[in-house]
This record gives C-alpha cells, structure tokens and sequence, in this order.
C-alpha cells in the first residue's frame, strides 16, 4: 500500500513536471501578447478566452500526455496496484482540469475533453505497463 501511494505521488510528480514542459514548449510555439501579466487573473483570463484552437489543442494534448506519462511512471512504481496507480493520477489530472476550467474560462468542447481522455490515457499506459512487466509478489 505504501508503494502504491508512493507510485502515485511520484507520477503525479513527473506528470506535472510533464505539463509544464509542454507548456513551456507552448510559450515558444504560441507566445504571449505583449503586454500581458500571468500573474493578474484577468489577463490570464483573456489571454485563455482569446487563445486560438491552436494554443487550445496543445493544452488539451498536454493534459492527456501528461496523465500517459505519469500514468505510465505510477503503473511502473507500483507492484500490485499497477491499474489503479495510473488511474489515481489520470483522476487527480481530471481533478486539476476541473480545477483549472472553474477558474478560467475554456471553451465547452475543450472541458469535456479535458475531462475525458486523462483516464483513458492513464489506463492506456497501465495496459502498457503490464504487457511488459510481470507483476511481482
């Protein structure tokens, strides 16, 4: 049980760590108007409610990728629980999207899509997982 809580910390970690380097990857491909404050909420709700389908895609592939990835690092920690590891972090990342939505404006098609491809993700990457490491005692 201690392991699995940890595996899933750590993929939460390392999706994340994951996110924020789309996201800066992000920055270079879409950079922001001049002019605009990240820290001033309004302006970042412009800069959301303004940003192109473009910008939207990589958010979203960035929410996805980084539920795959920290889904596939829990599944790989994890030894028993290896299914359900990627599955909390897949959660926790729908948790976050869910978070970050009721804070800024996104559009509709984008919500639902945030919401749901991190489970299939995260699952996808624990199938993966498990067709290549057998389970240990």
């Amino acid at each position: 049980m201690v392991r699995s809580t940890f595996a899933v910390l750590l993929g939460l970690v390392v999706a994340l760590a994951a996110m924020l380097l789309l996201e800066y990857l992000g920055m270079s491909l879409f950079p922001l108007p001049p002019g605009v404050a990240l820290d001033n909420e309004a302006d970042l709700a412009h800069l959301v409610e303004a940003a192109g389908t473009g910008k939207q895609l990589w958010v979203l592939m960035g929410w996805a990728v980084a539920a795959f990835i920290g889904g596939w690092v829990a599944a790989r920690t994890s030894r028993i629980h290896r299914t359900g590891a990627a599955l909390w972090v897949g959660g926790l990342i729908v948790a976050g999207v869910l978070l970050n939505v009721a804070l800024l404006p996104h559009p509709a098609w984008m919500t639902v899509l945030g919401v749901l491809l991190p489970l299939p993700a995260a699952w996808v990457a624990a199938r993966l997982v498990r067709s290549r490491v057998p389970p240990s005692n």
